[in-house]
C-alpha cells in the first residue's frame, strides 16, 4: 500500500512557478504513485482554479480567497497557517497521512507546525528552499521568533538544497543534522538543441541582430535578484550588448523606467522585457541568448543558474548563498 504524504506549499502550479514549485513537481512526478500518494494544501490564486484537482502525481487542495495579488492575497498568506492546519486536520480523518512535508519555513512551515502540535505521532519533514537573505527572514519573523524557531526544532527531518541553508537550519536549533539534497535540472529538456528556425523566430521577436550579444536573466523582478544592477551596467558596455529579461514582479515598472534612461541612441532598445515565460519555453529563449547573468544579493540555491548551464550558456553570478555549491569560477 502506498504511503501518504501531505505537502504544505503556500503557492503552486499553474499560477506560481518558481524554483521550489518546479522542484516539488519534478520530485513527485518521478516517484512511483504505487509507492507514495501525494496531497497538497495550497492557496487558491485565481477564480478559474478548481478547489481540488490532480496535477501530476499530486492531489491539490486549494484554500482561501481566489486572489493572486493585492490585499486579498496578503490576507490569504497570513491566514494560511491556520486555515491550512484546519484543512489538514479534516483531511487527516480520512487520509491518515504517514508524514507531512513543508516546502520552506514560511507560512507553510507554520501550518505544518500547528498540525504537528495536534498530531505529534505524524512525522514532519521540512525542506528549506528559501532564497531571501537570512537576515531578512529573521527580521520578518521577529514578532513570532519563538514560534518560527519551533518549525525547526519540531521537524523530524530537515532537508535543504544547499550548505548555506543547512547552516541556517543548524543555527535555528534543528535537533538532527540537515540532509543537503540540491535541486536538479531536467537536463534533457534544457540541453535539447532547439531547431534553427525556432531560434530565428525568437531572435526576431527580441530584436536580436547580427553581431548582438544578448545577456539573459530569468527571475522574479524583486530586490534580491538585482536586475536593476544589470540594466545599470549596460551604460558601461558597448551598444551591441543587450539584455533579455524573463520574469515578472513588483519592480517591473521601476526597472522599465530605468531601462529608458540608458544613454542615447540606444534608449529603451537595449533591454527587452519578455514578461512571464512558461518553464517549458525557457530552453529556446536561453539558447537564443549568449550569456546568463543574475547578480543576486541572496540565493538559497538558484535553479535558473543550473538551467542556463544545462542549456550551454556561460553564467555570471555573485558568490552568495547556495550558488557557491555548484558554480566555481572558470571551472563550471
Amino acid at each position: 500500500m502506498a504511503k501518504k504524504a501531505l505537502i504544505f506549499s503556500l503557492v503552486y502550479y499553474p499560477n506560481f512557478i518558481g524554483g521550489a514549485e518546479v522542484a516539488v513537481k519534478e520530485i513527485t512526478d518521478r516517484i512511483d504513485p504505487d509507492d507514495f500518494e501525494f496531497h497538497m494544501i495550497t492557496l487558491r490564486t485565481g477564480k478559474k482554479l478548481l478547489r481540488k484537482e490532480k496535477i501530476g502525481n499530486v492531489m491539490v487542495h486549494r484554500i482561501g480567497f481566489a486572489s493572486a495579488s493585492g490585499p486579498l492575497f496578503a490576507l490569504n498568506k497570513y491566514l494560511f497557517p491556520f486555515t491550512a492546519a484546519l484543512c489538514a486536520g479534516r483531511l487527516y480523518k480520512t487520509e491518515h497521512f504517514d508524514f507531512t512535508w513543508s516546502i520552506m519555513a514560511n507560512f507553510s512551515g507554520f501550518a505544518a507546525l500547528f498540525f504537528k502540535l495536534l498530531h505529534m505521532n505524524v512525522p514532519f519533514v521540512l525542506t528549506l528552499q528559501e532564497g531571501d537573505p537570512i537576515e531578512y527572514i529573521l527580521k520578518k519573523t521577529r514578532c513570532v521568533s519563538g514560534l518560527f524557531k519551533m518549525i525547526f526544532t519540531h521537524a523530524d527531518h530537515v532537508q535543504t538544497i544547499s550548505n548555506y541553508l543547512a547552516q541556517f537550519a543548524v543555527s535555528m536549533g534543528t535537533p538532527r543534522e540537515p540532509v543537503v539534497i540540491p535541486n536538479g535540472v531536467n537536463v534533457d529538456a534544457f540541453s535539447h538543441i532547439v531547431p534553427d528556425p525556432d531560434i530565428a523566430l525568437i531572435e526576431k521577436e527580441i530584436g536580436k541582430k547580427q553581431g548582438d550579444v544578448f545577456l539573459v536573466t530569468a527571475s522574479r523582478l524583486v530586490t534580491k535578484n538585482a536586475v536593476g544592477d544589470i540594466i545599470d551596467s549596460l551604460a558601461f558596455l558597448p551598444p551591441h550588448v543587450k539584455l533579455l529579461v524573463m520574469g515578472v514582479g513588483e519592480l517591473e515598472k521601476q526597472l522599465k523606467a530605468k531601462a529608458k534612461k540608458i544613454p542615447p541612441p540606444e534608449s529603451g532598445e537595449r533591454v527587452v522585457f519578455k514578461g512571464y515565460v512558461a518553464h517549458k519555453d525557457m530552453p529556446a529563449y536561453l539558447q537564443a541568448s549568449d550569456i546568463f547573468i543574475r547578480p543576486s544579493i541572496s540565493e538559497g540555491f538558484g535553479n535558473s543558474f543550473i538551467e542556463a548551464m544545462a542549456a550551454g550558456l556561460p553564467v555570471i553570478a555573485t558568490p552568495v548563498g547556495g550558488i557557491v555549491d555548484f558554480l566555481k569560477d572558470k571551472q563550471t
